[in-house]
């Protein structure tokens, strides 16, 4: 009796690997996306922010263009979907999840080129930073596309604390997330480098990578500064609450306005009781409608004895509404008024809405808002100047830099997130604003129609704030402030210097590629004519 013995399939222990490495490149990278997701707030975690960026580098390390794309999207999805879950509270079921996948996806893009154009500039020297920059500086196109920007989720916004934050000081938003970035970065290049992986990288070089950005951060914060410079206010937040019906608050203007009317009455109770005064009381985003004026809010002024800034949807004579930040004079009633800059698509209006009909019907009920054009962005308020940036606003680097280019000595930011639910949309905010604090070295007052309201020092520790949906009011003594941070002064030659950078690094790594192939085909050639 013979046996036939068959040789087994000399491809199929390569393709084995090749199958396992792929899926655990796969899930490292989801993995680390979602460490970075978990590094915002409302945790505390902000130093999960660099060690998610070193799984993203030890993912994409060594890949060719197109896997370190796929993964570095893998690594967005991990993050952005997550991050964005209140999206579906705000759009509601009528929407479906689309826009919300829509969304992480169009973001995860970025993340994607991130990680491919990554790997071009590894090799060159300090390539870890340059990988770092190339990250950063994608944030940029960001807060254009898609529409008209949307810059949530920027690494910066993971570091309302810790030892990075004080850097906002000097460089902004962007000058955070490259010492975040490159310090995880810098980490992956100190494995790779112990493991023999990248026997090109010095030890030396890995761990400065590393170190680095975490000293910088620790010692610029002897420089942040708190200490009023030109006196303080006693400064009132009323946050009178508000169903959570998402899109639907719509229609519910003058429950709004009642609510804090109410909340209002409640407060000055209080203070009477306690024989205190305010010098500037605030009402949260869009807290009333308004055309002309409104008795009831004039009364409530006038009871306080003291000037207001009343979050107001306004609306323009050619029948439009605006986003508006009004004045409310106890004597004089409403007058210098600030409006919205940047709209909230799908929200305050519709992108695309021809093509956004092909996807849900209900872009019908959105109508577009004007947006304001910048004027007033310090309002003159209480013997001072407060500069005023709307709720997504925060996102957004220049409503905050032109309030203090304008005068602000205090920042206030009236937002009304009852359209997002009970979500974490309102605590990554919030982390917005206490990075806006460092980076301008001022106060700033965030009011909210259904919370988290919150009174936070110029060196971005809360001092106060309130739970979500609960009326309730919040009172404080804020510092004034008049100096200038280095990042006010470099304003956004910052980021696009980084991005100039960047693009530089990207351009370099390419020559450097294709001088290496082509040494190595005349190497090639050389060995065999010998």
């Amino acid at each position: 009796m013979s046996t036939t013995v068959t040789d087994p399939d000399p491809e199929a222990a390569p393709r084995k690997r090749f199958s396992r490495a792929w899926l655990v490149r796969f899930l490292v990278a989801a993995a680390s996306g979602f460490a970075l997701y978990l590094s915002f707030a409302p945790r505390p975690l902000w130093w999960l922010a660099p060690l998610a960026f070193t799984g993203f580098a030890l993912v994409v390390h060594g890949r060719r263009f197109r896997g370190a794309f796929g993964y570095g999207f893998v690594f967005g999805m991990g993050f952005f979907l997550p991050l964005l879950t209140w999206l579906l509270d705000f759009l509601g079921p009528g929407f479906g999840p689309w826009p919300w996948l829509g969304l992480a996806m169009a973001l995860s893009v970025y993340l994607g080129f991130g990680g491919a154009f990554a790997t071009v500039v590894w090799r060159l020297p300090l390539g870890p930073l340059w990988a770092a920059l190339v990250i950063i500086a994608l944030e940029t196109p960001r807060t254009w596309f898609p529409f008209g920007g949307f810059p949530w989720g920027r690494v910066a916004f993971s570091q309302p604390e810790g030892v990075f934050v004080s850097l906002a000081s000097i460089g902004g938003a962007p000058l955070v997330g490259l010492a975040v970035v490159a310090t995880g970065f810098g980490l992956a290049a100190l494995c790779l480098r112990l493991k023999g992986a990248d026997s090109r990288r010095s030890l030396v070089a890995a761990s400065a990578l590393t170190l680095v950005p975490v000293v910088a951060g620790l010692a610029v914060w002897p420089t942040i500064g708190i200490e009023a410079q030109d006196g303080e206010l006693t400064v009132a937040t009323v946050q009178g609450n508000a169903p959570d019906i998402g899109l639907a608050l719509e229609g519910r203007r003058d429950e709004l306005r009642n609510n804090h009317l109410a909340e209002s009455a409640r407060l000055l109770d209080k203070l009477k009781a306690s024989n205190t005064k305010v010098d500037l009381l605030v009402w949260p985003e869009t807290a009333m409608a308004m055309r002309t004026g409104d008795p009831g809010v004039d009364q409530m002024v006038r009871d306080y004895g003291t000037q207001a800034i009343i979050g107001a949807l306004v609306r323009l004579p050619d029948g439009s509404a605006q986003n508006s930040a009004l004045v409310w004079d106890p004597v004089t009633g409403p007058g210098q008024r600030y409006a919205k800059q940047q709209l909230v698509p799908f929200g305050e209006y519709v992108p695309a809405r021809e093509l956004a009909k092909l996807v849900t019907p209900f872009v019908d009920s959105v109508a577009n808002m004007t947006p304001g054009d910048g004027a007033n962005a310090a309002l003159s308020v209480a013997g001072t100047k407060v500069g005023v940036f709307i709720c997504y606003e925060t996102a957004f680097d220049y409503p905050a830099r032109e309030s203090v280019a304008n005068g602000a000595e205090l920042l206030v930011v009236p937002t009304n997130n009852a359209w997002y639910g009970p979500g974490e949309m309102s605590y990554q905010q919030l982390a917005m604003s206490r990075l806006r604090a460092v980076e301008h070295g001022r106060a700033v007052i965030v009011s909210a129609t259904s919370g988290v309201s919150a009174i936070v020092a110029p060196d971005g520790s809360i001092t106060a704030s309130t739970s979500l949906f609960t009326a309730d009011s919040l009172v404080g003594r804020v510092p004034l402030r008049q100096q200038t941070t280095l990042s006010d002064l470099l304003g956004v030659t910052t980021e696009y210097g980084l991005l100039a950078l960047a693009i530089a690094g990207v351009t370099g790594g390419y020559v450097l590629r294709f001088r290496t192939r082509r040494a190595s085909a005349a190497k090639a050639t050389r060995e065999a004519a010998g």
